[in-house]
């Protein structure tokens, strides 16, 4: 199939297809007398599983790392268990992280009645001093994480 199909087929970008190539992930394709790249069931299914990897959260680097196992697969992959266990970490990060400023919105919206006086708008008050709106927080507090 030539790459505009194996686009379709996947939902994969054809500028995207090209750079996994470059990259080295995806194999140099055979061309056609036209110069156009022909792809087989096997680059499909190397590229869905990139894909995959990507909707984890997988950077290109383990991709390589995971590809490599994929095709010659030794007997220990504690190593994989240990990256999506990194990766769940960060997840972890990210999930407080967004909670916390989902609790900072919630507080900042508290602090504007409505109306249309925006010279007493607390919500924009407080967006104009990071004091205002976040010093009772350790973690956003101006001086958090100087020395």
């Amino acid at each position: 199939m030539k790459i505009g199909e194996m686009a379709k087929k996947t939902g994969c970008k054809v500028v995207t297809i090209r750079y996994y190539e470059k990259e080295g992930l995806l194999e140099k394709p055979g061309r056609t007398e036209g110069n156009y790249r022909l792809y087989g069931q096997d680059d499909q299914e190397r590229l869905e599983f990139i894909l995959h990897c990507r909707k984890h959260g997988m950077q290109l680097a383990e991709i390589r790392k995971l590809l490599a196992f994929r095709d010659r697969p030794q007997r220990d992959c504690t190593w994989i268990t240990e990256l999506i266990d990194a990766h769940i970490g960060n997840v972890d990060g990210q999930i407080a992280a967004l909670q916390h400023l989902k609790k900072h919105l919630e507080e900042l919206r508290q602090r504007c009645a409505g109306g249309r006086n925006g010279d007493n708008c607390g919500i924009m008050q407080s967006l104009d001093s990071l004091n205002a709106c976040c010093a009772s927080c350790a973690r956003c507090a101006p001086d958090a994480g100087r020395e």
